[in-house]
């Protein structure tokens, strides 16, 4: 996202003076998937798009606002009883009452902003836009007195009460936390993080978005979480301690086989190969063995396939291209349902597998798959023009 495109839309819509400008990115989540209400682990990334927004107070008690990719301007107040209905301008105004809930006196301001993140892929073009206002505000307005764990929950927070999204915080935590050539794993339990050095030399991560967005997903994805409870209950009955899925083992899911439906034991079989692959990951990152990154990735899709249950034609058709092509690693990302794969690719295979995966999805669907490079990259920051 270019500082110049937005800045000139902030003059032309505002009284052609200049204010200051913040942006914050998208993230991907390289492994770690439907661990997060598990107390597991994910290990998500900043990447090189994302939100950015010039802002400047006006010596009001009025927000006004201008989104440039919708072309829709709204003004609205700062108090309790505020909210705009326009859905984009809740995430604003729910962080500015976030942070007057937190002590910091938000004022008037006039702010226009962009986005470069593909919206309905899984990069959380949202929580860009929350962490990018939440990171400004507390800057101007609050002197950076709220840590960035903070401004995370903030971000969390908002879409709660504002937006009606029950998500967790990992989204906002990887838009924040971000650090170029780095990955976050972060504990979902505890809370506690730690970066990982990504710099795959000789390989590019790429995303293929099949475009697909399927109805069920919600109340699938709440069965989904049944399932893990339901099993958790019965490993309880043995050993007291297991309070999330993450603190079973495998040996203590056999020994409750006969007490859970087959499905549930599916389910809590992919939750806890998934949070060691993980760990797995973390290791071989730390040795720069990318080969065992995507074999790890390879086993989360199928485990997201055939155990979790939550991939599509399309997204396994697009796993299947891969390993066919010989790429490194690839896997679904995000909830499933759709969306995209994620894909680590040798640089030397990677026109080869684009044009491959191209040709035959048409094939097969009749359209195109989108395609997403993405580069790992700095958190919540503020641009110096």
């Amino acid at each position: 996202m270019e500082l110049d495109f937005v800045r000139s839309r902030f003059i032309k819509h505002f009284d052609g003076s200049t204010g200051e400008v913040f942006a914050s990115p998208g993230r991907i989540n390289l492994i770690g998937e439907h661990t997060d209400y598990n107390g597991g682990f994910v290990f998500p990334g900043a990447i090189d798009k994302g939100m950015m927004a010039e802002i400047k107070p006006n010596g009001t008690d009025k927000v006004r606002a201008y989104s440039i990719d919708l072309k829709d301007y709204i003004e609205f107040g700062l108090g309790p009883d505020d909210a705009p209905r326009t859905s984009w301008a809740k995430y604003i105004y729910g962080v500015c009452r976030e942070l007057i809930e937190r002590g910091v006196e938000v004022k008037g301001f006039n702010t226009a902003f962009a986005g470069d993140v593909p919206l309905g892929a899984g990069m959380s073009s949202s929580a860009a836009l929350e962490s990018t206002y939440a990171y400004a505000l507390n800057e101007m307005f609050g002197g950076g007195k709220i840590d960035k764990f903070e401004l995370a929950k903030i971000g969390q927070a908002t879409e709660h009460k504002y937006v009606g999204v029950k998500c967790g915080i990992m989204d906002q935590f990887a838009s924040v936390f971000g650090k170029k050539d780095h990955l976050i794993r972060l504990d979902c339990k505890t809370l506690e993080h730690k970066y990982f050095p990504f710099h795959p030399q000789g390989y590019k991560l790429v995303l293929l978005d099949s475009v697909v967005k399927h109805e069920l997903a919600s109340s699938a994805y709440n069965k989904r979480r049944e399932s893990c409870e339901n099993v958790v209950k019965a490993i309880q009955k043995r050993h007291p301690e297991v309070e999330f899925l993450r603190d079973a083992s495998m040996a203590m899911l056999e020994e409750v086989k006969s007490e859970v439906s087959s499905e549930d034991y599916m389910r809590a079989e992919y939750v806890i190969e998934e949070v060691q692959r993980v760990l797995d990951v973390c290791d071989a990152l730390e040795r720069d063995d990318y080969e065992t990154v995507g074999q790890k990735m390879y086993e989360t899709h199928e485990g997201m396939s055939k155990l979790y249950e939550v991939s599509c034609e399309e997204l396994d058709y697009l796993n299947d291209i891969a390993k066919e092509c010989g790429v490194t690693g690839s896997r679904v990302m995000g909830g499933g349902f759709g969306g995209c794969t994620i894909n680590l690719v040798k640089e030397e295979l990677y026109e080869l597998f684009i044009e491959n995966a191209k040709k035959m999805f048409k094939e097969r669907f009749g359209y195109e798959p989108k395609v997403y490079n993405v580069v790992i990259s700095d958190g919540s920051r503020k641009i110096e023009a």
